[in-house]
């Protein structure tokens, strides 16, 4: 672990990257979080990374890093809880999804391979970042490891769901991106007017689901329709 403070009120520990590895970190951010004794704001994790957000008038650099410290060589003996499971649609049609075709010429692969590898894991959502609510979502068959574009798109429709590398992902809002589009959600992934503002908190877990395109146009009227009730 590399440990670097990087203000005032904050720190930055560094471990040993896998994207596939992440789980540790939400029971360190909890088991963080969890104690005011610490003097702890906030705990923002990574793939790799745990950004300690702390008091500076109540505690210091050096006594949150022997504290992090002692936490991780202590956790070992802390029980794992799963986090919650999401079951999600999406419509892979090629309405929906713009790069569809050239992700499927890159990997030589017929669209049915494709969604069958694709909705077949339960991911475990990493972190959330690059937007409000975008889950990085690891876990995804290396088969399916796809290069992002050269050039990002000015406009990506909120619930498009990507693929950048090794990993897959879901636009909750519309706005810029480099990921290769394969399909959409209907399902809202910023309801704002619940007590939790995203949908999904780092450490849940979650797996897609194929439905028809007449099958998603229905879905979104109903998710509509809830979200303005």
């Amino acid at each position: 672990m590399l440990f670097q403070s990087i203000s005032e009120s904050a720190l930055l520990v560094t471990f040993p990257f896998s994207i596939g590895r992440s789980e540790p970190l939400h029971m360190y951010k909890h088991l963080l979080e969890d104690d005011p004794s610490l003097a702890i704001n906030e705990v923002v994790i990574g793939y790799a990374t745990m950004t300690i957000y702390f008091n500076p008038f109540v505690t210091s650099h050096h006594l949150m890093k022997k504290n992090v410290q002692s936490l991780i060589e202590n956790a070992a003996s802390c029980p794992q809880t799963e986090g919650k499971l999401h079951h999600i649609p999406v419509c892979y049609d090629r309405t929906l999804a713009p790069d569809l075709d050239d992700v499927l010429g890159y990997h030589t692969s017929s669209l049915k391979t494709l969604i069958a590898l694709h909705s077949e894991p339960v991911y475990k959502v990493a972190f959330l970042g690059f937007s409000p609510g975008f889950p990085f979502l690891s876990g995804m068959n290396e088969q399916l490891a796809t290069p992002r574009k050269d050039e990002p798109r000015l406009h990506v429709p909120a619930g498009s769901v990507g693929i950048a590398g090794s990993q897959t992902g879901i636009y909750p809002s519309s706005s810029p991106g480099g990921w290769q589009i394969i399909g959409r959600t209907p399902i809202n992934l910023l309801p704002l007017q619940a007590d939790k503002p995203t949908l999904f908190q780092a450490g849940d877990r979650l797996s897609f689901y194929p439905v028809t395109l007449t099958e998603f146009e229905q879905i979104m009227k109903k998710e509509q329709h809830a979200y303005v009730d």
